[in-house]
């Protein structure tokens, strides 16, 4: 493979911080013969053809109609899937066909425009939102073969935020792709609660005790393009990790690129027309001290097709402490504390750890509770001698004494 610089010289460019990083623009990649070096991955990494995973579909019919039984049998089967994987798929969620069509149709145009163009939108050093390809803002290998557009959606701030944050990045011509986005927003938060709702039914917490906690939340909605590589059996669009946030979904085309880890093995999952993909992430895997799995997951490019997504990130409010329900540390024979895997802590404090000091994986929040464990330690001898030096504040909870190292 020819990875020399010669070769790449029309791919690199100046990061904010003045480091070397690859621009990632696939009307020039796509001409070259071969990925360039920074793209390609490891070989025990590298993608295969798995087998197809079985994917729980959840017809959410019943239950948003309020039949008992159907709600019932739908709560049984999201059980199965959380404790197993993480992993499921929801049909009749009452989501407008529209605003599915036209938030794909508004991520494909903006992703068509010119790089300069789409740079206005640029991240910036610190910031979760912006425009950013590969994300070599960040890092130097194992790129992804992907460019992403991010922003925030509040549950219960300024209904116009979306399109602000457009509009003053990419200015006021951009409006209507704005408003498409804010109604998909919109549109999402309303099926998050309900998926909260039945996650609290299937936990016999009750329907309310998660919508509750997220009802003031936030979200963060990232636009994905994954272009047609030259090498696709060499690189990944996204790498193997579980998403930070408490619940994701996702809205995809009909080109196959997922992939699940389930049954120690990488399965993949055909797009299902109709059906938006739900997996569980770090944040609720540690409200239910580790009962519902947060989903590892990667994504594939192929040779041929680009593959779009639309994922909806959903948090809790920022400042919100992040705790299991008591019920949730009893036995499961009723009698006996089941020890805590993780501790208490805020999104603001897990977002800043995978923005500032780790890359997600599959072991982002046992990393997390390593590094409160190691602080918690440094903060109890610096107490206990009196010392004046500060210690390195992750701003976690500071009792340690309930919890075991998974």
């Amino acid at each position: 493979m020819d990875s020399s610089p010669a070769t790449l010289d029309l791919d690199k460019g100046k990061s904010d911080c003045g480091n070397s990083v690859v621009v990632f623009d696939p009307s020039v990649l796509q001409k070259q013969s071969n990925i360039p070096e920074a793209f390609i991955w490891p070989r025990c990494e590298r993608p295969h053809q798995p087998e197809e995973l079985e994917v729980p579909v959840v017809d959410l019919k019943g239950f948003l109609e309020g039949d008992a039984a159907s709600t019932s049998r739908t709560a049984a089967a999201i059980r199965g899937a959380c404790a197993s994987h993480g992993f499921f798929q929801v049909m009749n969620h009452k989501v407008d066909a529209a605003a599915l069509h036209d938030a794909l149709r508004v991520a494909d145009e903006f992703f068509e425009l010119p790089l300069s163009t789409k740079l206005r939108a640029r991240r910036r050093p610190g910031c979760t939102w912006g425009y950013v390809g590969a994300h070599a803002d960040r890092f130097a290998s194992m790129l992804p073969w992907k460019e992403t557009l991010s922003f925030a959606y509040d549950y219960s701030g300024n209904r116009d935020g979306v399109v602000d944050y457009i509009t003053s990045k990419l200015g006021e011509e951009f409006q209507p792709m704005g408003r498409v986005h804010r109604r998909y927003c919109a549109a999402m938060k309303d099926l998050s609660l309900s998926i909260m709702e039945l996650l609290g039914i299937s936990l016999r917490m009750g329907r309310d005790y998660y919508r509750n906690f997220f009802e003031d939340g936030s979200s963060i909605m990232r636009c994905n393009n994954y272009p047609p590589c030259q090498e696709p059996e060499l690189t990944l669009g996204t790498g193997p990790h579980s998403d930070p946030t408490a619940l994701t979904i996702l809205h995809q085309d009909q080109v196959a690129g997922l992939q699940v880890f389930a049954e120690g093995k990488w399965r993949s999952v055909s797009p299902i027309a109709g059906a938006l993909v739900i997996n569980i992430g770090d944040t609720f895997m540690a409200l239910t001290n580790g009962r519902y799995k947060s989903c590892l997951h990667r994504a594939v490019v192929n040779r041929d097709r680009r593959r779009r997504s639309l994922a909806f990130f959903v948090c809790p409010q920022a400042d919100k402490v992040v705790r299991p329900a008591k019920e949730l540390l009893v036995g499961r024979d009723g009698g006996g504390g089941v020890p805590r895997k993780y501790p208490d802590f805020t999104w603001a404090e897990l977002l800043e750890f995978t923005q500032s000091h780790y890359r997600t994986d599959a072991s982002t929040l046992q990393n997390f509770t390593q590094r409160f464990l190691t602080y918690s330690i440094h903060l109890s001898l610096s107490s206990n001698n009196n010392s004046n030096n500060k210690a390195i504040k992750t701003g976690m909870n500071k009792d340690a004494s309930q919890m075991e190292v998974s």
